[in-house]
């Protein structure tokens, strides 16, 4: 029998506000331990929470992004659970009444476009930090990053496949940054996922029954927890039995989801409204104002870079894909007015030597204004495609001026015909033989000869002048 996955992300994106949600204690990642707290976030009896304006306006800028419709009221409520790092013993969250409902994402995987539905973006506080001692049984609670804001983002069970999933991932991703409402981190936690996955026959509505992988904080993890759990659940039903309802922590260094509890209910953990907590009511001329603010997103970005300047849709996509790449590829296009030419050198030069920069475009040396200088002196002749590789990388390097390294290390493309005609004809006289099958048709050795020249000059003879010299004296 063949079988299909059923795939929804939770995606948890702590928000970029400089307090808590409901108190004033600051957000700092990386703070010594508990140093940021105070009676509101830990839960002390009397204590009353206060809702951060801010972290409202950055939720509702995400659920305007994806298209979302935003409730005009919504209700905090108590998800009552017991864990250690849980100072009230609930977290404040939203239940029935969420900030947003009904949205969607696009996106496109092996070439097409898929429509992702988002069920609800609702506000709720995080929880602490549980740190396990390597030296004894012992586990130590940081209550820094308890209260700190957070979006969860709810989809619709419409994905099919660990790419999708990652696709539909990277895409929410990459427009909170653009909004600047999360700074995407998920080393440091601050945007997280959980995933539930299923298994049924192909052609069958219903649902089977699913499994949660909680907290994957990378995108390789999500794509290999994903086709792990398709693999066990596939060999669990082929064998006729049964999927048991739990959640499962992915575990990277065996390379496989593990048993971590019984999956709960929404019964479970007996939401009801917070009593301290009044409804959110959202103005309307307040939400006019917020959506004046958002910026240009990714997808109408990368629309206007294929119209404005009639770039591939794959280049627009990847220069849109890092709103800082974005920036550097047009302030570069302005002062070097050839969008291909800037986008091909960006996509295959650049990205290359920033492959495993975790700062991405921020760590790199060489600015748009030097990649322009470089790109014109390719334009003009003075350097070679090749020799330009070799200037980028010592501008990569050193942070240094194209010119003033051409200049210093020597490197201008030689485009005297009068040498290179007297370096030719050495070459040709010192090759017979393949001067002889030159003339008896096998043009293809004309490559060996400019590479011949090509060696003689260290790179630096114009390919183009080149080949013309060999041309005419080989047809003499």
């Amino acid at each position: 029998m063949e079988y299909e996955a059923v795939i929804g992300l939770e995606i948890h994106a702590e928000l970029l506000t400089a307090s808590k949600i409901f108190c004033g204690c600051a957000t700092l990642f990386g703070a010594p331990p508990n140093t940021q707290v105070c009676e509101v976030c830990l839960g002390m009896p009397g204590s009353l929470p206060v809702l951060n304006q801010k972290a409202v306006e950055f939720a509702l800028k995400m659920a305007m992004a994806t298209d979302c419709r935003i409730n005009p009221e919504s209700v905090f409520a108590r998800k009552n659970y017991f864990y250690p790092d849980l100072p009230k013993g609930y977290q404040i969250s939203q239940y029935e009444l969420p900030l947003a409902e009904h949205g969607h994402l696009d996106v496109r995987v092996n070439g097409e476009a898929r429509r992702i539905g988002i069920t609800r973006i609702h506000l709720e506080e995080d929880a602490g930090k549980l740190i396990h001692s390597e030296h004894r049984p012992v586990s130590f609670v940081d209550f820094n990053r308890t209260g700190v804001p957070l979006i969860e983002i709810v989809s619709e069970p419409d994905l099919r496949t660990p790419e999708e999933a990652v696709e539909y991932f990277k895409g929410l991703r990459n427009i909170l940054l653009y909004l600047e409402v999360c700074d995407g981190n998920m080393e440091e936690g601050s945007l997280r996922c959980d995933a539930n996955i299923s298994l049924r026959p192909v052609g069958q509505a219903a649902f089977g029954t699913k499994a949660e992988l909680k907290n994957m904080n990378s995108f390789r993890f999500v794509k290999q927890a994903l086709e792990y759990e398709i693999k066990r659940q596939r060999a669990l039903l082929t064998a006729g039995k049964e999927i048991i309802q739990e959640t499962r922590l992915w575990d990277a260094a065996q390379g496989q989801t593990v048993s971590m509890r019984g999956k709960e209910e929404a019964h479970d953990y007996r939401y009801f409204p917070d009593p301290d907590l009044v409804p959110v009511r959202i103005d309307e001329q307040w939400l006019e104002r917020i959506r004046a603010s958002l910026p240009e997103l990714p997808a109408a970005k990368s629309q206007r870079f294929q119209e404005q300047y009639g770039l591939p849709e794959y280049d627009s996509e990847v220069l849109t894909g890092d709103q800082a790449l974005a920036d550097y590829f047009e302030a570069c296009v302005k002062e070097f007015p050839q969008p291909k030419q800037v986008s091909n050198w960006i996509m295959v030069e650049l990205l290359r030597e920033l492959k495993g920069e975790a700062a991405g475009i921020a760590a790199c040396p060489v600015t748009p204004t030097a990649l322009a200088k470089l790109l014109a002196l390719v334009e003009k002749g003075t350097l070679s495609g090749s020799l330009a590789k070799k200037v980028f990388e010592e501008m990569w390097a050193s942070g240094g001026d194209p010119e003033a390294i051409v200049k210093a290390k020597g490197l201008a493309q030689i485009s005297d015909t009068g040498a290179l005609e007297a370096a030719a004809q050495e070459i040709i006289a010192a090759h017979p033989k393949e001067v002889a099958d030159y003339k008896a048709g096998k043009t293809k050795v004309m490559g060996f000869f400019v590479g011949q020249l090509m060696r003689k000059t260290k790179g630096q003879a114009n390919p183009q002048l080149a080949n013309e010299i060999f041309q005419r004296l080989l047809e003499k």
